[in-house]
């Protein structure tokens, strides 16, 4: 089905001037016309009925979704421990006229860090409210902001939990990372006039489709939000295709641009290499999953043999395959430490995982090469610009379908190195190791690409002002 709901909805509002004549054309024998205006006022009719089967079942999977927290918080206590607040429950913060953030994991909490902090002093002595889904994200949140922002899970897509989560936060305005669309969660703050901003807004081919019975839902969402700011053209003409009115969408850029790369980076990376061994080759293979760990041991194996005294720094994505990947190093015969349990590396240590959350950034800085994970297996890529931004020259393997502008704006300028499978990623590391000059160019090119992208937190900003101006504006006015 192509086009959207909420997109039909509005030109049937916008054009009510042409009505008329059109449907006195009608009446004289031109029949069909008609039929899109009829089946847009029937679509619309049927909203609240696919509302109630969406919430019906989202309810009549809770039993479902509280044995699933009781599974991971076998794993993570955090999500059994906080599983009250996936249903609204909390105690109450005492809150009002809140900005609320939304990320949902940890590379969306870092891609909103600059935002937040432009907004934070922007709005100086507004209450923040920071939600996640992951206990990932709300350990980042809490790590960088502490007391200064009330930091609670995301509730579940279900009415009465949204709303006991509103009446506790009082939002005065609610930012939405990336693609976070819940159909409940945007109808209730539209209902509420509460202005709802998706930021550094992406949408994937696969993710467009994902939506399937549920898009006439998303489509209202979208068509509910006072702002979406996209990514990229591409993103945006998804976001227009699922139901983001024009007038309220906009390209602004990718908010991942205006990280801060802390100045004291270099000098701690600089140390941690002197510990290592200061000229050993040193590669990290970065946010990796299951069914990439094998093919980056074996690069390393081939990697060794070209450099014996070589170091590898590897760093799973997710926290539960720590320890699995570090005995995976262990059994294929490498000399293996772990930052938990060693500290550092040595000048004997093969592969060092990096089974802590929060210092990939630090690792990067001291890396001569990064692999970037997600790429081999069909998980869409992760971020590249974080090793783009210290010139560290980045190698992705063919799926990076969730970052496609990004990687592919990389590798046009000469910034990034593509590879096919993870078969080619041990020749690809020798070849970079091996040439310090062609080392120096990659990375140089991809540190100007990212200086080239900037801006995107200041243009956010920017219509967050417009959007809360405007909302002032009709409230003065009602």
């Amino acid at each position: 089905m192509r086009g959207s709901i909420g997109l039909a909805a509005w030109q049937a509002r916008g054009d009510g001037s042409k009505t008329g004549t059109q449907g006195s054309r009608r009446h004289s024998g031109a029949g069909k016309p008609r039929r899109p205006v009829i089946l847009c006022g029937i679509m619309r009719d049927l909203m609240p009925l696919r509302r109630f089967i969406y919430t019906s079942t989202m309810y009549l999977l809770t039993p479902v979704i509280l044995y699933r927290l009781a599974v991971r918080g076998l794993r993570y206590p955090d999500y059994f421990s906080r599983w009250r607040e996936r249903f609204g429950f909390f105690d109450n913060p005492s809150i009002r006229d809140s900005i609320w953030v939304h990320a949902v994991s940890m590379g969306e909490v870092n891609a909103a860090l600059p935002l937040i902090d432009a907004l934070m002093q922007r709005y100086q002595g507004a209450p923040f409210v920071i939600t996640t889904v992951t206990p990932t994200g709300s350990d980042r949140v809490r790590r960088v902001y502490g007391n200064r922002v009330f930091n609670v899970y995301l509730p579940y897509d279900l009415p009465a939990s949204i709303r006991r989560f509103l009446d506790r936060v009082q939002p005065r305005l609610v930012v939405v990372m990336e693609t976070e669309i819940w159909p409940n969660l945007f109808l209730e703050c539209a209902a509420r006039h509460i202005p709802l901003i998706v930021a550094n807004a992406r949408l994937s081919e696969k993710s467009l489709r994902g939506y399937g019975p549920v898009r006439p839902l998303a489509q209202r969402a979208l068509a509910s939000a006072h702002y979406i700011a996209a990514q990229s053209a591409t993103d945006a003409a998804r976001l227009r295709d699922l139901g983001a009115e024009p007038e309220r969408l906009g390209i602004v850029g990718n908010l991942k641009y205006d990280m801060t790369v802390p100045t004291e980076l270099k000098v701690q990376a600089q140390t941690m290499r002197a510990a290592w061994g200061a000229r050993r080759p040193v590669w990290i293979a970065a946010s990796t999953h299951e069914g990439e760990e094998e093919p980056v041991l074996a690069a390393h194996a081939a990697v060794l043999r070209q450099f014996p005294d070589a170091l590898l720094l590897l760093a799973p994505r997710h926290p539960e395959r720590f320890k699995p990947v570090a005995l995976a190093c262990a059994n294929f015969g490498f000399v293996t430490s772990t930052r938990s349990d060693d500290g550092s590396a040595t000048v004997d240590t093969q592969c060092f995982v990096v089974d802590t959350l929060g210092e990939l950034l630090r690792f990067y800085a001291c890396a001569d090469v990064a692999f970037v994970g997600g790429s081999l297996v069909p998980i869409g890529g992760h971020n590249v610009l974080e090793p783009a931004a210290l010139s560290v020259p980045v190698i992705v393997g063919p799926q990076t379908f969730n970052f496609t502008e990004i990687t592919a704006s990389l590798i046009e300028v000469g910034a990034a190195l593509c590879i096919d499978s993870g078969g080619d990623l041990g020749a690809a590391v020798i070849k970079l190791l091996a040439d310090a000059p062609l080392r120096h160019t990659i990375g140089a090119a991809a540190r100007a690409a990212f200086e080239r992208e900037q801006g995107g937190v200041l243009r956010t900003v920017s219509i967050v002002e417009k959007v809360l101006d405007d909302a002032g504006a009709g409230a003065g006015a009602a």
